[in-house]
């Protein structure tokens, strides 16, 4: 299978075991419970000082190639990593206007703001990509300001990924939600920040809010590489 066009092949039922796949490009497979997969080895027969790197799906494969392979893409990875802020919050017009500001002093401040409409109904597709996203993040936002679906969705991420997390609430409005409670007792859920307009949460944005979730984001990490 080496250097082999897989483009959209119907592998239900196929044997793919302990073969060669480097260079095969793979993309819209179809694959079934009936598909076998091991030991399917990326590494470059041609060149005997490559690594010796074995994986068991063949999609996954060819993205460990691109990991192994690519420099850029590693950085890219890396760049995400360190750079992504995940705001969770209602796209109501007044919620928004506020979501977008902290959005944009975000961007002054060379992050990567991504911003989630949370003014929709919850559902398995969508918990599991913010749940993504939360992976990609070094810290979330999460206004829960007028809360509709944070609830869940922070029930979903907070107790399976050490995140920190900085709640927001506008000040005059009602207090937390009660199951906010619950998460409060994870270390990377932090103090909620109270603001009382746009303007002063956007001035005090780096004391308040970014500065003390970057202390906490740097010693989650640190207790991780330990």
């Amino acid at each position: 299978m080496l250097r082999a066009s897989l483009v959209s092949a119907d592998l239900e039922g196929a044997v793919l075991e302990s073969c060669w796949i480097h260079g095969a490009s793979v993309w819209g497979i179809k694959v079934s419970d009936e598909t076998r997969q091991k030991n399917l080895n990326i590494s470059d027969p041609n060149d005997p000082g490559a690594p010796a790197v074995a994986v068991d799906d063949i999609e996954i494969a060819q993205f460990i190639t691109l990991l192994i392979d690519n420099k850029k893409i590693r950085k890219i990875i890396d760049t995400i990593t360190s750079k992504v802020v995940l705001i969770l919050g209602r796209f109501t017009d007044e919620r928004k206007a506020v979501l977008d500001a902290l959005r944009d002093e975000l961007r002054k401040r060379n992050y990567s703001p991504l911003l989630f409409d949370f003014d929709k109904p919850a559902n398995r597709d969508l918990t599991e990509t913010v749940s993504t996203l939360a992976h990609m993040a070094r810290f979330i936002i999460a206004d829960i300001t007028e809360p509709r679906c944070i609830p869940h969705e922070l029930a979903t991420i907070v107790p399976t990924l050490s995140v920190p997390v900085k709640p927001l609430l506008l000040k005059g409005a009602t207090g937390e939600y009660a199951m906010f409670r619950d998460l409060s007792k994870y270390p990377w859920v932090m103090s909620i920040y109270r603001y009382k307009n746009s303007d002063e949460l956007i001035q005090s944005l780096e004391t308040k809010v970014i500065a003390p979730t970057e202390i906490k984001a740097k010693a989650l990490i640190k207790k991780k590489n330990h």
